[in-house]
């Protein structure tokens, strides 16, 4: 792409054929491969690894859309600028598809092939299916430097996870121990709170009596959705202040069916206006409950075994499954006379996203990570300004749960992931190592022999909260880490603002500590970006089937369009509501991009022109260019992706095409001097080069292959430098001269169109001047406003009377007249506004009527009722232009 092809440009934009192509010069170029030794100051993303089972979505094109926006621009500000892509094993989520995937084809388990053999199956799934997503970014546009791409399972990330993890073990950070968790009966594993998906569901409500000790036919009612949990309860709390148990609080009950004494505890957190103000306590099965149990010294029981079925504790229910133990509890309470009454309900049911099975709390033995020393430097990091969110409301979410947080569970039982690096020895004596401790070697403390590691794996997000500095080599001091980290920019949702994002923060500040505090901080800014929604406001999911595929939109529209399309519906801090048709605007917008830069490139015919043109065309589209570059460069610098992608298209449609170049017509033709001509060519060839440039990072396919053709361009549009505004000054005379010429011409083109004048037919215009600024503008730009309005014939003064049957329009400084006798039929135009205004009365008269009925404003959709108010408002403003351009033929 070094020299402009021989090929003129197709009539039309095709982007299918030119995307494929385009991308494929830019990788064999390396265009954006970073380097560390370069001198430029770096500006650093990583990309939030989506899973390696993955495919995109439309949040992961909003979401890379613009991170790649941020990169493109700061790689042609001058910036070192690397945007380090990869992917995550994603441990649960990929085991599940290669153990569905090897029953449904072989009919084959992982516990009939072993561990080992196992995970070669998932290796080799990874080979062959794993990193479609990777493609499909690049389809987007995405301007990774591949050559860097990292996998939360290579070897140095997986040594980095080691290190991580013993050093933490070194200082107490890493434990064992015994908790309720997330419980996956299916998978048979615990599972993170963003492994969740809770789905409302219609059950039931059951009230069944607790027998009081030593109080014949005394009883405390409680209720649940769950009876068979109640053989788990070792406890029955009521609120301290309720008035009916007051008396009951440390009373023993005997719990029904198994015969185990528990006591009444008063407790704070109990409601006492839910349900009978007597709460079951179960602190093996309910997180509520096990934090009232470890307040009151309760017993944890747990009933279930890993597979979900009732265990041991159950007394006579052992064995049985969850539906069957339910039935039965119920049967048999039913028949010692204690069951009560049953509501129908809607409720939330916790569902693993992966099995799609309820989700169990289940005391277990698993790792964790004390967070509370780690919470206080990450608080710190946003607090004083270090850590910056964009919207700042999102803060509030990151702090409020590193104030509240809990040690973090980071085993789970699993074979896919990072095994956990702990050794035993015969006594169960643990070690942590980085190392693989052969079995049979002596254990570093005890000297005995090594019998076994430990079969769980790491959480994923134990890996992930090392992202933004494992895949820069830590923990050794690498080039690439010393030059690029701290990062600069993270995109992301708010579902992981506290499962990855204050994490990473952590991460960074605890493990990083031979650096200085103010670097460690692993991102300067976290940019929460917009969730994308259905046309009707719900989130897009696989069990609603209301997703809507990025790839095929970009079939159908281009990468271009869908990237515009996302950036400009979507307001910072606003989720978006999006349906197929909404990508129609971008294609539109480079479909009008293209026809104008055909339309100038042709007229350019392969020349730069020359001399600065002091026309006032080319004054003021120089002018409107230098506001544009500061405009939207400070929108990028302030990741106000929205309001930049609005004042582009602003300018490019308005400004550029609807103005300068339709004034500039004239200029550029043959009958031109070659001294108007040359500096009408030097004006477009600059302001169409700082155009594209400034809309490349939005719209990276389109704007290359433009660029290729543009004269005097050199090298690739990607790697060009970013327009300095210093290259196009405020014109302020140019400006307001301008301002002032398009305002009589929208007034007569107002004109026009309100009083049905033809399209071909050229009319008089009348001035009468209250300010000699008006005049003399109107005079001096005569050759630009006649052509562009249908002008024949300018007459000004201060004294012109209105003719009679014609209209006429107040601008500043004076009033334009419009004779139309002659030029329209008045008396059939006069019929046709006095029909129109009979028309709007009525629309008028019956939106009006609607909205008084108080019926239809207090039950329909307020997004309905709104629109009414906007049709009224629409038909008001209508038939206000109607009557005034009736007084007008009077």
């Amino acid at each position: 792409m070094s020299s402009p092809p021989t090929t003129p440009l197709a009539k039309t934009y095709d982007p299918s054929s030119v995307e494929e192509r385009i991308y494929a010069a830019w990788k064999q170029a390396d265009l954006f491969r970073a380097d560390a030794s370069s001198g430029k100051p770096p500006f650093t993303i990583m990309i939030p690894p989506p899973n390696v089972t993955g495919v995109l979505h439309m949040g992961h094109a909003l979401n890379n859309t613009l991170q790649d926006v941020v990169i493109r621009h700061r790689r042609m500000a001058g910036y070192e600028a690397l945007w380090l892509p990869g992917t995550d094993h994603a441990g649960i989520a990929t085991q599940a598809v290669v153990e569905k995937d090897l029953y449904e084809q072989k009919k084959v388990k992982k516990k009939d092939l072993g561990r080992e053999a196992f995970l070669k199956e998932v290796w080799n799934w990874v080979e062959h299916h794993g990193n479609a997503i990777l493609g499909q970014l690049e389809r987007l546009g995405c301007s990774c430097d591949w050559s860097r791409t990292k996998f939360t399972l290579d070897e140095d990330m997986s040594r980095a996870v080691r290190v991580a993890f013993v050093r933490l073990w070194e200082k107490g950070l890493v434990y064992r121990g015994a908790r309720l968790v997330n419980w996956d009966c299916t998978l048979q594993t615990a599972v993170s709170d963003d492994e969740i998906e809770y789905v409302p569901r219609q059950g039931k409500l059951w009230y069944f009596k607790y027998p009081v000790k030593g109080k014949d036919g005394e009883f405390v009612s409680v209720a649940t959705t769950r009876p068979e949990t109640m053989l788990g309860d070792t406890g029955v709390a009521v609120h301290p202040d309720d008035d009916r148990y007051r008396s009951l609080i440390g009373a023993t009950l005997v719990l029904p069916l198994v015969g185990r004494e528990i006591p009444v505890v008063a407790d704070e957190s109990v409601d006492s206006e839910y349900g009978t103000g007597a709460v079951k306590v179960t602190p093996g099965h309910d997180p509520a409950d096990y934090e009232r149990g470890q307040r009151h010294g309760l017993a944890v029981v747990s009933i279930l075994n890993p597979d979900g079925t009732l265990g041991l504790e159950a007394g006579p229910y052992e064995g049985m499954s969850r539906p069957m133990a339910r039935k039965q509890v119920l049967k048999d309470l039913d028949a010692q006379g204690l069951l009560g009454p049953i509501e129908e309900i809607e409720h939330n049911v916790a569902l693993s996203d992966r099995s799609r099975d309820p989700i169990e709390p289940l005391v277990s033995e698993q790792w964790f990570v004390k967070m509370g020393p780690l919470a206080g430097p990450a608080i710190e990091a946003a607090r004083s300004g270090r850590l910056r969110f964009v919207p700042g409301r999102w803060e509030k979410v990151y702090l409020d749960w590193l104030e509240n947080i809990r040690d973090w569970c980071i085993s789970r039982q699993l074979w896919w992931g990072h095994r956990i690096p702990v050794w035993y020895d015969e006594d169960g004596v643990p070690a942590a190592s980085v190392e693989e401790l052969e079995i049979g070697t002596a254990h570093p403390e005890t000297g005995k022999p090594i019998v076994r590691q430990d079969d769980d794996v790491l959480d994923t997000w134990a890996s992930s909260w090392l992202w933004p500095f494992s895949t820069l080599g830590w923990p050794e001091r690498t080039e690439d880490l010393a030059h690029f980290y701290p990062t600069q920019f993270l995109g992301t949702a708010r579902d992981i603002i506290y499962l990855w994002v204050a994490r990473m923060v952590m991460a960074g500040h605890e493990l990083l500590d031979h650096l200085p505090e103010e670097n460690r901080v692993p991102f300067s800014t976290c940019f929460i970006n917009a969730t994308v929604l259905d046309g009707i406001g719900r989130r897009m999911s696989k069990s609603l089937g209301n997703g809507i595929d990025p790839i095929e939109m970009i079939d159908t529209y281009g990468a271009d369009a869908v990237r515009y399309s996302l950036v400009i519906l979507t307001r910072e801090g606003q989720d978006v509501k999006l349906s197929e048709n909404r990508f129609e605007l971008g294609q539109r917008f480079c479909n009008k991009i293209w026809n104008a830069a055909r339309f100038a490139l042709g007229n350019l015919d392969g020349s730069i022109g020359g001399g600065e043109g002091d026309a006032l065309e080319d004054r003021w589209i120089r002018s409107r260019t230098a506001v544009m570059i500061e405009q939207v460069s400070a929108a990028l610098e302030e990741y106000r992706f929205h309001d930049g992608a609005q004042e582009l298209y602003r300018f490019f449609w308005n400004d550029f095409c609807d103005w300068y170049l339709e004034i500039a017509k004239r200029r550029l033709g043959p009958e031109a001097s070659a001294a108007d001509r040359d500096a009408a060519r030097a004006t477009l060839s600059r302001v169409l080069s700082a155009s594209l440039r400034m809309l490349h990072p939005y719209l990276p396919f389109l704007t290359e292959e433009l660029w290729s053709h543009l004269p005097g361009a050199e090298g690739y549009i990607t790697t060009a430098p970013w327009p300095d505004a210093s290259g196009f000054a405020f014109d302020e005379s140019a400006e307001a001269d301008f301002d002032r010429m398009r305002e009589a011409i929208a007034a007569v083109r107002n004109v026009r169109s309100h009083m049905h004048v033809p399209p071909s037919a050229e009319i008089r215009v009348l001035l009468r001047a209250d300010d000699e600024e008006l005049e003399r503008v109107l005079r001096e730009t005569r050759e630009i406003s006649s052509p562009l309005a249908r002008i024949s014939d300018w007459e000004s003064g201060r004294d012109l009377q209105k003719p009679s049957s014609s209209a006429s329009a107040v601008i500043r400084g004076g009033t334009l007249y419009v004779p139309l006798e002659g030029i329209i039929d008045v008396e059939v135009e006069k019929k046709r506004l006095e029909k129109e205004s009979a028309r709007l009365s009525g629309l008028i008269q019956g939106t009006e009527k609607k909205l008084s009925n108080e019926n239809f404003v207090q039950r329909a959709r307020p997004d309905v009722v709104e629109r009414e108010r906007e049709k009224l408002s629409s038909f008001k403003g209508d038939l206000d232009n109607v009557m005034a351009a009736l007084r007008d033929l009077d």
